[in-house]
């Protein structure tokens, strides 16, 4: 049987993602037709006119509701596939993420807390909890190497996991007290902890999609140091490789991607984990293309995904992250069990 080559791979990839993006801004209670998704969007970035007779009611539900909708899912997605295809590589453990350094934990953290107290910052306006959510995600993975460099001055992979392990549970701990403790707002609480792309605006789509763009090419800038340290961190120190160094940027930036995304959305599980599976095993393990593809294929997953959990029980709308997590669970059990079969 003829093999696949890379750019009809690559095509294949792509065509998934726009039937994810164009179908997802369709389907819903008002249903609109493929053709008319694309030419509303033409009219709108290009001014190219609008053939048919669409009303204005669709044009201002596939423009300013759909479609900030569907691309801040795309670039959540994105965000979170590259974050776990760069920990993964990075800590060498097919179960790592930057869910395993309490990064998730520590934005939950911080918006637990201004849920709760219901602090107002006129400055922020509606931008306070995704902020207030970042700095704790940031500061979480900041501690998380603070301690485990203080442990292993060698950084290495095992001492940083179990550090973000205990931290992130301990974290874990602290928001189950105010859950508990403030039962009012339990309600807004979980739904944060199972994610949501409801109410996305335009603004949303510019500030993730700018985390996005800066963490892919920040990203690539360091594909040869990460297939350097595939062959293990000795192997790549006597390649040149700064391993202490690349490690602290990685990490950081990949935590960077992780903050962003659940500052917005809330925690949104598992497609970091088996995304950058499924692209290994189509691409390969040559971060190059490992990195964009994951982001690419992560994209058009979570587009699919909100677009389950806003159509299944219809009008009640599912925590994204529940949809993810009963896709996402059994198909990485199917990806890691058949790998191990063929070994």
């Amino acid at each position: 049987m003829k093999k696949i080559g890379i750019s009809t791979k690559v095509a294949l990839v792509s065509a998934f993602v726009v039937f994810s993006i164009i179908i997802s801004i369709g389907a819903g209670s008002v249903s609109v037709r493929p053709g008319d998704v694309v030419a509303i969007i033409g009219n709108k970035l290009f001014g190219i006119p609008l053939r048919n007779a669409i009303e204005e009611s669709i044009i201002s539900i596939v423009w300013d509701i759909r479609m900030p909708r569907v691309f801040s899912a795309f670039a959540v997605g994105a965000m979170l596939s590259m974050s776990g295809a760069v920990m993964q590589s990075l800590l060498q453990n097919p179960l790592a993420s930057s869910y395993t350094l309490g990064v998730s934990s520590g934005a939950s953290l911080g918006a637990a807390i201004i849920i709760v107290t219901e602090i107002s910052v006129p400055i922020l306006g509606l931008f306070l909890l995704p902020v207030t959510g970042f700095a704790f995600g940031l500061a979480t993975v900041l501690i998380v190497i603070f301690f485990s460099s203080r442990l292993d001055s060698n950084l290495r992979n095992h001492t940083i996991i179990l550090f973000g392990m205990v931290l992130s549970l301990f974290v874990n701990a602290i928001l189950t007290m105010l859950s508990a403790y403030f039962s009012q707002h339990i309600q807004r609480l979980t739904l944060w902890t199972m994610g949501t792309f409801s109410g996305r605006k335009w603004i949303h789509v510019a500030l993730l999609m700018g985390f996005f763009v800066v963490g892919l090419i920040a990203l690539l800038a360091f594909h040869r140091d990460m297939d350097l340290l595939n062959f293990g961190e000795e192997q790549a120190l006597a390649m040149g490789v700064d391993t202490k160094k690349v490690k602290f940027i990685l990490l950081i930036l990949s935590s960077m991607l992780t903050g962003a995304s659940v500052c917005f959305t809330g925690i949104i599980g598992f497609i970091d984990l088996t995304v950058p599976h499924v692209a290994r095993k189509i691409f390969g393990s040559s971060h190059g293309m490992l990195i964009p593809m994951s982001a690419l294929l992560g994209g058009g997953f979570m587009a699919l995904a909100d677009l389950l959990a806003r159509t299944v029980l219809a009008p009640r709308e599912i925590p994204v992250g529940a949809i993810t997590a009963l896709v996402g669970a059994p198909f990485f059990l199917w990806v890691y069990l058949g790998g191990r079969k063929k070994v």
